[in-house]
């Protein structure tokens, strides 16, 4: 087989990454990956992000619950709707696939 070569040390451009890679086999021996970085958060401006997040979840709730309050309005609406498009559309027997040969 000959001498044995030491792993070529390689940093990965995309995500820094350290490999080594066995030249003479072509396959990666072993690898490191990147330190992981934390989110890019200001902890000074924490309180503002916190009430913006509680306004959220207090929006979706009331959105929610005026759903829910008026739910059969709601349904009554949808169901007036579709009997309106129920009544203009033609009446008439559906084309069947072995109808068009």
């Amino acid at each position: 087989m000959g001498k044995s070569q030491e792993p070529l040390k390689v940093t990965c451009p995309c995500c820094k990454a350290k490999l080594s890679v066995d030249a003479a086999l072509g396959v990666v021996l072993s690898h490191e990956e990147p330190p992981r970085k934390g989110p890019d958060v200001d902890l000074t401006n924490a309180a503002g992000i916190l009430s913006e997040q509680q306004r959220q979840r207090e929006d979706k709730f009331a959105d929610s619950w005026f759903q829910e309050t008026n739910k059969e309005d709601i349904l009554a609406k949808k169901f007036e709707e579709a009997m309106k498009k129920a009544k203009d559309a033609p009446v008439g027997k559906p084309i069947r696939d072995f109808d068009l040969d």
